[in-house]
C-alpha cells in the first residue's frame, strides 16, 4: 500500500476522506445538477482562487476564510453540487498542470456528541485543530464538505436553555476559532458548507462566509431541463423546450416540486403504470409522466 493510500485509509472521528479527485464517475455530480450557469461559474472560480491565490493575501486587507455556503430547501442539489465542485476543481487544476489531484473529505456533524458537557467543544476543536490540518499537511488542495452546518455552528442566540446551552455556545466558539486558525495556517483548504436552515446557523459563522449561494425551488425552465435529462436516461428524447414537457414542468412548479421530487416523478411514472413498464423502462412515454403527475396532484 502506498503512503497516500495508507494515509487515506486512516480512521478519523467525524470525518470521511473519500479520496483523491478527479474521478470520471463524479462528473454527473457537477454536470447533472441544473442551476443557473453563473452560480457554477462563481463556485468554481472561488475554489480556484482560494487554493491558488489565498496564501499571498493579507488577512487584514482581504480576509478570505476559504468558506462557501450553499443554502436553501432540501432537494435542491446542494450536497451533490458540493461533491461536483470538488471534482470539477480537480479537473481544472489537473488540466492546467497546477496539481495532480484534490483531496475530498466530508464532515459528519452528527458524530459530535453533545450529551456530556464539554464533549462537543473538544470534538470540534480536534476537527479544526488536528484532523483538518493533518489532511492539509499532505500538500494537496483539500475540499471539505460541512453538510448540515446548522448542527455544527448552532445559532447561539436561539439556543434553548433546556438543551445544554453552555456546551452549544462552547462548541460554536470552537468552530469559529477553528475556522480562523484554519484560514490563517492552511490556505490549501476549501470549506463548502450546506444548510437547509440558514437562520439556524450562528451569525458569526455567517460573517466568515466568503461566498454565499442561495438555492431556491426550480422554476419552469429549470424543471424542464431536469425532466428532460432524467427522461433521457430511458431514451425519451424530448427537448427542454418541448411544449408538452414545458406544460408538465409548469405544473411541477405550481405544485412546488424541488429538483429531487421532479426526478422522482419519472420514477413514479415507471412504477405507477404496471409491471410491464417497470420491466421495460425504455417504453416510458410522456403520457406515463403526465399520468403520474395527475395522480400526484390528486393526493
Amino acid at each position: 500500500m502506498t503512503a497516500l493510500a495508507s494515509f487515506l485509509g486512516m480512521e478519523r472521528p467525524g470525518v470521511t476522506v473519500t479520496g483523491v479527485l478527479p474521478d470520471d464517475d463524479w462528473r454527473d455530480r457537477w454536470d447533472g445538477i441544473v442551476v443557473e450557469p453563473e452560480m457554477k461559474s462563481r463556485l468554481l472560480s472561488f475554489g480556484l482562487f482560494c487554493v491558488t491565490q489565498r496564501e499571498s493575501l493579507s488577512t487584514v486587507g482581504l480576509p478570505v476564510h476559504g468558506l462557501a455556503l450553499l443554502a436553501g430547501p432540501p432537494g435542491t442539489g446542494k450536497t451533490t453540487l458540493a461533491h461536483g465542485l470538488a471534482n470539477e476543481l480537480a479537473v481544472v487544476l489537473r488540466e492546467r498542470a497546477i496539481t495532480d489531484g484534490v483531496m475530498f473529505a466530508v464532515v459528519d456533524p452528527h458524530s459530535f456528541p453533545s450529551e456530556f458537557l464539554g464533549e462537543s467543544q473538544r470534538a470540534v476543536s480536534r476537527l479544526f485543530n488536528e484532523t483538518l490540518p493533518e489532511l492539509s499537511a499532505h500538500g494537496l488542495p483539500t475540499v471539505v464538505l460541512l453538510d448540515e452546518v446548522e448542527t455544527l455552528a448552532v445559532a447561539r442566540a436561539r439556543a434553548s436553555f433546556d438543551t445544554n446551552p453552555v456546551d452549544v455556545h462552547r462548541a460554536t466558539d470552537a468552530v469559529l476559532t477553528g475556522l480562523d486558525n484554519l484560514a490563517r495556517n492552511h490556505p490549501n483548504v476549501l470549506l463548502v458548507a450546506t444548510t437547509n436552515e440558514e437562520d439556524a446557523v450562528d451569525a458569526a459563522f455567517l460573517s466568515r462566509v466568503d461566498l454565499r449561494e442561495h438555492f431556491g425551488l426550480p422554476d419552469d425552465d429549470i424543471l424542464a431541463q431536469i425532466l428532460a435529462a432524467t427522461l433521457g436516461q430511458f431514451d425519451v428524447n424530448v427537448g427542454a423546450d418541448d411544449p408538452e414537457l414545458l406544460e408538465v414542468a409548469g405544473k411541477c412548479a405550481t405544485l412546488g416540486l424541488d429538483a429531487r421530487r421532479a426526478r422522482k416523478l419519472v420514477l413514479r411514472a415507471l412504477v405507477g403504470n404496471g409491471p410491464d413498464l417497470a420491466l421495460a423502462p425504455k417504453s416510458l412515454t410522456m403520457n406515463h409522466v403526465r399520468h403520474a403527475l395527475d395522480s400526484l396532484d390528486s393526493e
